[in-house]
């Protein structure tokens, strides 16, 4: 049980949101060191032209971040989707099952009952 799972609603929204947030930073910040990583080999460059590459593959970077966590997102979805599919055909199977063993208890005690 993870910490966000004892909290109310919009509390957890809210630690979601916040976690969004750092997340959208962390990726930031990580797009724009790439970026002047890649730009400090470009040293050949003029300085203007050097930081439009560097806002460039800055932005690309950021794209790229998001489009994998929105396929990752849509597999979650799929998977979550499954899953519950899976819970309910096992939860109905239990069901089913546990209402035929009640059945043959009863049967069984109605043939002893009659028996004896």
């Amino acid at each position: 049980m993870t910490a966000r799972e004892g909290l109310p609603v919009d509390l957890r929204a809210f630690h979601h949101e916040v976690e969004g947030h750092l997340l959208a930073a962390a990726a930031r910040e990580e797009a724009r060191t790439a970026a002047e990583r890649f730009a400090a080999g470009l040293d050949w460059l003029p300085d203007a032209q050097r930081r439009e590459v560097e806002r460039l593959f800055a932005a690309e970077h950021l794209a790229l971040a998001r489009a994998s966590w929105q396929r990752t997102v849509r597999r979650g979805e799929e998977l979550r989707g499954e899953y519950e599919a899976v819970y309910r055909g096992l939860r109905a199977r239990l069901l089913a099952a546990l209402l035929l063993g009640v059945t043959l208890v009863a049967a069984v005690n109605l043939v002893v009952l009659v028996s004896g």
